[in-house]
């Protein structure tokens, strides 16, 4: 061999080494977990299932939902490990799951799974369609959970009441019919192109709740209480039409009306007043100002761009907070010894996915933008805010004191006792003998031994303030997952997939 074509072969070899060097010290494959990250959805649907399903110890269930009230609810998702089919939070999980498609469709379409992540976002909408019966009647709930956590059985076997809730002009829910109108609204976004008929019909259904919301108004729990233990609404309702009235600009091609309202109630709704440090199901207002700060550069007038700074201020707090780079420690989001963002004990995983995933999609607009965040104690460039967000997902997936994946199914270690009674029983496929509503309490709930199903993709409720964390299926505060935990990540995943890439390729090439 020639001196030319041993220092080639030197340089392959070179080039070779730095990319697996590379690969094996952030030990993370984003694409797989992405991959994971959209099954999960398949795990929790209810209803009649696709012939398409990919997890396939699940079998149909809840195909009465709604028959006792004259009405076809079957469908829709379940939130966690019981079998309530609550409204709020699974508006929620199709926001944010729409949310990470039009922000990272072409990096999800790379990855292929750009069609797993609309057929997610359409079982989500088709139940809401469903659900939305006459322009002021939405059904919000199927099911109670009093009743179904009595129980511990397979959805497949549910004897557990399913009888529905719903809010109408004399029950209001302006809270629900927000966060639903936004859902809707955002997926008419999405299927925009790919589906132009069911987009109209999507953002049809979302202008007439955000109208039944805001012409009605009242907190959903006032009129449904048997959600109050589960999914109270204590941010109230303001947060959700102001999210609402922003994902219906955006899917109106920026109708001037919806933007007016975020601007007119700007104020008097707390979303130019209220700082918070969470972003969740509940409370949206960082959602809210994040968005509104991304109109800022195309205002129209100078009032309009006066209260559009206010929310990017707010939005920059929420940021910053989250950053660690507010003045006062108080301002700041506590952080593990193991650096994880905590906010609260109970399912403290969700909060962690949706900061990471508004660090995420601001880091990119400031990046296209050209604008770098401001924060009390200096300007952060965007670098600096994406690689925060990618050291939580990296703690998620692995790199963390117990050395776990708290993304089920991923890596070699993960949660095997999730609180979840499809996963901890036997599967219905395999075995159709029938499991009553205390019989699983008696002879799966309490086995020291693995779920018998792998929960893939799902989010669990993660480690404590000091990174800890036992895997037991009785400790629901940290074992449990829920939908809205996992819809985050799906479009930071394919971002940081494409983060990724873009190294290698540019490794490759400055040789």
């Amino acid at each position: 061999m020639g001196e030319q074509s041993k220092l080639s072969l030197f340089h392959c070899c070179l080039i070779l080494f730095s990319v697996l060097t590379i690969s094996s010290t952030t030990a993370f494959d984003y694409g797989d977990a992405l991959m994971k990250s959209l099954l999960y959805f398949e795990s929790q649907r209810s209803g009649r299932l696709p012939y398409n399903q990919r997890v396939t110890w699940r079998d149909h269930s809840g195909l009465t939902d709604g028959l006792e009230q004259g009405v076809d609810l079957v469908g829709g998702y379940y939130d966690a490990g019981d079998h309530v089919k609550f409204g709020l939070p699974m508006a929620f999980t199709v926001t944010m799951l729409s949310w990470s498609v039009i922000e990272y469709q072409d990096q999800i379409a790379d990855a292929g799974e750009l069609e797993h992540a609309l057929e997610a976002i359409k079982w989500g909408t088709d139940y809401f369609i469903k659900a939305h019966t006459s322009p002021n009647v939405l059904w919000a709930e199927v099911g109670d959970g009093d009743t179904d956590h009595y129980c511990w059985q397979r959805p497949e076997d549910m004897t557990t009441s399913r009888q529905a809730y719903k809010i109408d002009e004399k029950n209001p829910g302006s809270d629900l019919a927000g966060e639903t109108a936004a859902a809707m609204a955002a997926a008419s976004i999405v299927f925009k192109k790919t589906n132009p008929h069911y987009s109209h019909l999507l953002l049809h259904h979302a202008q007439e709740l955000f109208e039944f919301g805001d012409k009605y108004r009242g907190k959903y729990d006032g009129s449904i209480g048997v959600v109050k233990s589960y999914y109270a609404s204590v941010s109230g309702f303001m947060d959700e039409l102001l999210w609402a009235a922003l994902w219906l600009h955006e899917a109106t091609d920026k109708e001037d009306y919806y933007l007016k309202y975020v601007i007119n109630k700007a104020h008097c709704f707390g979303g130019i007043g209220w700082a918070i440090s969470e972003f969740s199901w509940d409370v949206k207002y960082a959602g809210v100002q994040v968005l509104a700060s991304m109109l800022l550069e195309k205002a129209k007038h100078e009032h309009e761009g006066h209260v559009l700074k206010q929310y990017r201020s707010k939005a920059e707090y929420y940021l910053c907070s989250c950053l660690n780079k507010n003045n006062a420690t108080s301002d700041n989001v506590e952080r593990t010894p193991g650096g994880l963002l905590y906010i609260r004990q109970w399912n403290n995983m969700q909060y962690v996915s949706t900061a990471t995933f508004l660090l995420t999609v601001y880091s990119d607009f400031l990046r296209n933008s050209k604008q770098h965040l401001r924060c009390p104690t200096g300007t952060i460039d965007t670098e600096e805010i994406l690689s925060f967000a990618k050291s939580q997902v990296d703690y998620i997936l692995g790199s963390n004191p117990m050395n776990m994946s708290y993304l089920v199914g991923y890596g070699s270690k993960y949660p095997i006792r999730v609180h979840h009674r499809g996963a901890s029983i036997v599967s219905y496929r395999e075995n159709k003998g029938f499991i009553g509503c205390t019989q699983g309490y008696d002879n799966w709930y309490s086995r020291v031994e693995p779920n018998p199903n792998v929960l893939v993709g799902a989010l669990v409720g993660g480690p404590d303030c000091r990174d800890n964390f036992m895997d037991q299926r009785d400790n629901y505060m940290q074992t449990e997952a829920c939908t809205y935990n996992t819809a985050p990540l799906v479009g930071v995943f394919a971002r940081l997939l494409q983060l990724e890439e873009n190294l290698e390729v540019e490794l490759v090439a400055s040789y």
